[in-house]
């Protein structure tokens, strides 16, 4: 039935609240800058949520997110390139990691992904493309899902769309040569995941940590808590949950 399944990583892979989490990654960062000396790291912090916001409206396709991104913020930013891949390389390396605690592994998810690797079908790590790969890896790894084949997982140095643009899941159907209807797409998010179904995918919405402005004209052709996941992976795959 499906040659392809995407997952939404924070919030349907990984237990995390990211209304939680965003504040206590702009303190680390923030103090990070005044560790090294930056004027105003409030400011700092102020100005990568801005342009983390304008990488994400941005649907021109012409850069990459992480270009998009530098683009903006070296542009208003009284510091060089040079110091700010260094900044963020550190942080993503050393601070990152640190913040382990907000999230944790849902009970069963990597023994249901164990499952879903042993197919012959390709399996997307389909996280908002805003951060790079490093810290992609630390969050699939706090969720128990790092060590897995993957076709492919969005990370911001390689997507040229964001959520909930639905030019990010056309990319993503590009790229592993997979029709959009013969995909599908797992999340939580009915705002940021749902758009997949404008090109045909077919979503199941997770409601464990269930994000819903009411505001999303698309409807999951699926939904359920973990355990309801967990049901229709073992009948719509065969797989052992």
């Amino acid at each position: 039935m499906f040659e392809a399944i995407l997952f939404d990583l924070d919030g349907t892979l990984l237990d995390i609240d990211m209304v939680d989490f965003f504040p206590c990654y702009f303190r680390a960062m923030s103090e990070l800058a005044a560790e090294k000396g930056f004027a105003d790291p409030a400011q700092l912090v102020k100005l990568v949520d801005r342009c983390t916001w304008e990488m994400i409206r941005d649907r021109s396709g012409e850069n990459t997110n992480k270009e998009a991104f530098l683009d903006n913020f070296l542009a208003r930013w009284p510091y060089s390139e040079d110091q700010a891949t260094d900044f963020f390389n550190e942080f993503y390396a050393a601070r990152f990691p640190l913040l382990q605690q907000h999230g944790k592994a849902f009970p069963g998810m990597q023994e249901m992904m164990a499952e879903l690797c042993k197919q012959n079908r390709k399996i997307v790590i389909a996280t908002q493309a805003i951060f790079p790969i490093e810290s992609i890896q630390c969050r699939l790894d706090w969720a128990g899902v790092r060590d897995f084949p993957y076709e492919l997982v969005t990370s911001y140095e390689h997507m040229h769309y964001c959520k909930p643009a639905p030019e990010y899941y056309a990319e993503i159907a590009e790229r592993i040569d997979v029709n959009p209807a013969k995909c599908l797409m797992v999340g939580n998010d009915t705002g940021a995941d749902l758009p997949a179904s404008a090109l045909g995918m077919k979503t199941f919405l997770l409601e464990e940590r269930l994000i819903d402005k009411g505001n999303s004209p698309y409807r999951p052709d699926w939904r359920g808590k973990l355990s309801d996941l967990y049901s229709f992976m073992k009948e719509a795959f065969k797989i052992k949950t």
